[in-house]
C-alpha cells in the first residue's frame, strides 16, 4: 500500500473516534514524516522497534521548517502520540501482526509550566488593540476562556447578545457548554458585528482580512503582534489566555467546580493545575 492512502485510512480512522480537526490534521503528518524516514512507507510490517528509535533520535537534530532551531519538548511528544496511537490502529486492524512502538520506551517530556499573564498584562492587550474584532479575538480567549479549536468553529449564531451567551457546540470530546458573557464583552461583540464585520456567507465569527474564517495560526500571530504593541515581553500564546483567565478566576475566588465548567474540562484535575495562585481581585475586561 503507498504511503498516502496508508495516511489517509489513519485519517479516517481518527476522525471516526471523534478526534478533533487539529489532531485530524497533525498526527497524520508526523507518520507520514515518520515513514518517510524510515522508507519502509510502502511496508508498514517491515517497521521495527529500532526504527522507532532512530526517528526519535533524529527528533533531537531535526531543524524547524519555517525558522531556525530544534524541535521543542511538547512537540516531541506529539510525535510520540502519533506514533503509539498509529501502531495500536495498525494492530487492531491487523495490518501488522505486532506493534513495534511496544517494545519502545518513549521518554516524556515535560511541558515548559505556563505563567499566565498578570491582569495587569491583559489589560495592556486590550489597550493596544484599534479595532472590535482584535477585542473580540482578545474576549474569545481570555474573557470566555476557548481553546484554540474552539475559536476557529465558533460561527455568529453561537453568539446570543440579548441572552449575553456564548454557545460551545463541539468543544474538546464533542462535548458542549454554555458560557455567560459580560456587558462588555457583550458590546464588543455588538460593535463587532454591527461595525466592522463585512458582509459575507462565511459564518464564521472572526474573519481573517480576506473575509473568510481565520485560522488557529493567525489568531495566533494578531495576539502576538497586540503583545509586542503593548511592551509585553514574555512569551505568550492564546492557549496562555486560556490559563490567565483560569488563574484570575481562581484568584478572584470562585469554586473550582465552576472553573471548570467554565472551561470545559472533563475531570476536575485538569483544572487544578491552576489552584497555586494568590488571592486577587478580578476586573471586568
Amino acid at each position: 500500500m503507498k504511503p498516502t492512502k496508508l495516511i489517509e485510512k489513519f485519517r479516517n480512522y481518527l476522525i471516526q473516534i471523534g478526534h478533533n480537526q487539529s489532531t485530524v490534521y497533525m498526527l497524520p503528518s508526523l507518520i507520514l514524516e515518520f515513514l518517510i524516514f524510515t522508507r519502509k512507507g510502502a511496508k508498514p510490517e517491515d517497521i521495527i522497534t529500532e526504527d522507532i528509535h532512530h526517528f526519535m533520535e533524529h527528533l533531537h537534530v531535526r531543524p524547524l521548517k519555517r525558522r531556525s532551531g530544534v524541535l521543542s519538548d511538547a512537540m516531541k511528544n506529539h510525535y510520540a502520540y502519533a506514533l503509539r496511537t498509529f501502531f495500536i490502529w495498525m494492530e487492531s486492524t491487523d495490518q501488522i501482526e505486532s506493534n513495534p512502538a511496544s517494545n519502545y520506551e518513549f521518554t516524556h517530556y515535560k511541558h515548559k509550566e505556563r505563567e499566565p499573564l498578570t491582569q495587569s498584562e491583559i489589560k495592556k492587550l486590550f489597550d493596544a488593540t484599534d479595532n472590535y474584532r482584535d477585542k473580540s479575538l482578545l474576549h474569545l480567549f481570555y474573557s470566555c476562556g476557548l481553546r484554540r479549536t474552539e475559536g476557529v468553529k465558533l460561527e455568529v449564531n453561537d453568539i446570543d447578545l440579548n441572552k449575553k451567551l456564548l454557545y460551545v457546540r463541539e468543544g474538546k470530546g464533542c462535548k458542549r457548554r454554555v458560557i455567560p458573557i459580560t456587558g462588555i464583552v457583550r458590546k464588543d461583540f455588538y460593535y463587532y458585528l454591527e461595525k466592522e464585520r463585512a458582509q459575507t456567507n462565511t459564518n464564521a465569527f472572526i474573519l481573517g482580512y480576506m473575509g473568510k474564517g481565520m485560522r488557529g495560526d493567525m489568531m495566533n500571530r494578531v495576539i502576538q503582534r497586540l503583545g509586542k504593541k503593548a511592551g509585553i515581553t514574555k512569551e505568550f500564546s492564546l492557549h496562555y489566555l486560556r490559563h490567565s483567565i483560569a488563574t484570575h478566576l481562581l484568584e478572584q475566588g470562585l469554586r473550582i467546580e465552576y472553573v471548570q465548567n467554565f472551561l470545559g474540562h472533563s475531570g476536575i484535575e485538569s483544572t487544578q493545575i491552576y489552584t497555586k495562585v494568590k488571592k486577587a481581585s478580578l476586573k471586568d475586561f
